[in-house]
């Protein structure tokens, strides 16, 4: 079995494949403090619970957006596991050519979604949109060159921001309010989020499949995807496991 592991700044969203099946997904709270140790005595207690035997585990690709967690799940894997994982980044093979003005700079997380979504929901071109700490647009042409993006701050992130600042304001759930007009503060605040931020991936698109000049298929992903979704069609498809598809495809790529 394959252990997929999404490092990003919120949460680390694992999953296991048999083959082409996910036998399960977990999301643990980011935390930089927390040993391996920690991280592993969790997961194993999870796997238990969803009927996953560990000791079965032979395999593992790690994608991060935080370098200091990317260490101690590595540690772990080895420890716990006796496997050495593929960490993906500069020199894993993708079979995606990257025309950003610097390779480099573009997130692991990002290159990842963009072989997933070109292998699940091709021909391209296509839009990735991932709504999670930062809500991340990303553009695949339609030759299949992962062209560049757009990174907006994430919707939890916008409401926790406000809600530190505005000393009169305090938090609400973020869900979808009766009207847009809010007749009072909390129906405001929730319109103003959850609205505000269907019109803004809304807006964004367009512009995507404009310069795109094509009729993009747009993928949603992450956290807040499927409470956008709610508010809007912009999506063509909402896939939750996506990063996790993408690491087994990049993982089969690499094997041996």
């Amino acid at each position: 079995m394959l252990l997929a592991v999404d490092i990003n700044n919120t949460s680390v969203h694992l999953g296991v494949w048999s083959g082409e099946d996910l036998r399960a997904t977990w999301r643990l709270a980011t935390n930089v403090e927390r040993l391996p140790d920690e991280y592993a005595s969790l997961l194993i207690v999870l796997m238990q619970a969803a009927g996953v035997d560990h000791s079965q585990v032979r395999e593992c690709a790690i994608g991060s957006t935080v370098p200091s967690l990317t260490q101690t799940f590595q540690e772990l894997v080895k420890r716990y596991f006796r496997v050495t994982p593929l960490v993906v980044g500069s020199g894993v093979r993708t079979g995606i050519r990257i025309l950003y003005d610097n390779p480099r700079d573009v997130g692991a997380d990002r290159i990842i979604d963009a072989v997933a979504a070109l292998r699940l929901y091709g021909p391209p071109p296509l839009i990735n949109v991932d709504a999670g700490t930062a809500t991340v647009f990303d553009a695949i042409s339609a030759e299949g060159d992962y062209l560049g993006g757009a990174i907006a701050p994430g919707m939890g992130l916008s409401a926790e921001a406000l809600f530190a600042r505005a000393s009169r304001l305090y938090r609400v759930e973020l869900e979808k309010p009766r009207t847009a007009i809010g007749k009072n503060t909390a129906h405001a605040l929730q319109a103003g989020i959850m609205f505000g931020y269907a019109g803004l991936v809304e807006g964004i698109v367009t512009r995507f499949k404009q310069e795109l000049g094509g009729a993009a298929k747009v993928i949603g992903t992450g956290t807040y995807a499927p409470a956008i979704a709610r508010e809007t069609n912009v999506f063509d498809v909402v896939s939750p496991n996506l990063t996790l598809t993408g690491l087994r495809y990049i993982y089969e790529m690499n094997r041996g």
